[in-house]
């Protein structure tokens, strides 16, 4: 579906229910809060990967001149090379999160609807999804700055619309990443009040982990994440879900 299709069906639907939300989120985490632990823990691991990239020329550098670590201060390219490659960097592990939160999602919608299909983590590491992960990344960081020149009020807003991105990239392959930014803008102010207290309250709940010995909020850090696919559920609706209310539209008028 194109993306007039998406922002009709965002208009049409009724308002998301706060309790109704809820409710639901914390019975599906019940069945995908290991899924969430290995997402986070892949995530983790990229942005380690990742960071590690930023010290090959410096090791490398070692080996070829070991003289040059002799003195206390680093040689002088290298805070050049780091102050280049790490907008790169941080483009990459924004990228990888949102292809991971997107496979996340579509856990999230196995496990919800009882489907048959294989999990994988990774299942939208593949071109077209990636391409426009990369452009999300690079939207994100800029939004991101933008809100922090406002003193940092303006990533309070923006914190609702920037979590919808992983999943309408995720369920609706037809939009290009400017679509899926403005698909996430309409449904996020649509229903911001509602999505931002259930991110708030349930992010809340998730710190509880930390009393099980610091190690607990590892699994229960992805809770009001598992928001974001019922917002998009209840919100947007899928596509075989619209097909199915169309051909019994069509059944009445037979």
């Amino acid at each position: 579906m194109d993306f007039y299709g998406v922002e009709e069906k965002i208009r049409l639907r009724a308002p998301l229910d706060f309790g109704n939300l809820f409710s639901k989120t914390i019975e599906l985490f019940k069945l995908v809060w290991m899924q969430g632990f290995i997402t986070l823990l892949f995530n983790a691991l990229s942005a380690l990967v990742l960071l590690v990239i930023l010290y090959i020329p410096l090791i490398a550098l070692g080996l070829i001149d070991p003289v040059a670590f002799e003195s206390q201060d680093p040689p002088t390219i290298y805070p050049l090379f780091v102050m280049l490659l790490m907008p790169i960097i941080f483009v990459c592990i924004s990228a990888v999160s949102l292809l991971l939160m997107a496979g996340f999602y579509r856990v999230c919608k196995i496990k919800d609807e009882n489907l048959t299909a294989a999990e994988g983590h990774f299942f939208y590491f593949k071109k077209k999804y990636i391409r426009k992960a990369f452009i999300l990344a690079l939207i994100t960081i800029g939004f991101v700055i933008a809100g922090m020149l406002t003193c940092g009020f303006g990533l309070i807003y923006l914190g609702v619309p920037l979590a919808l991105f992983p999943v309408f990239l995720a369920f609706d392959e037809e939009l290009s990443a400017i679509e899926i930014v403005k698909a996430s803008f309409a449904l996020g102010n649509k229903n911001w009040l509602v999505l931002f207290g259930l991110l708030l309250i349930l992010g809340f709940i998730a710190q509880l982990g930390v009393l099980l010995c610091f190690v607990g909020i590892f699994f229960t850090a992805m809770l009001s994440r598992v928001s974001i696919y019922y917002a998009y559920k209840d919100g947007v609706g899928f596509k075989d879900e619209t097909e199915d209310r169309l051909k019994s539209l069509m059944s009445d008028f037979e």
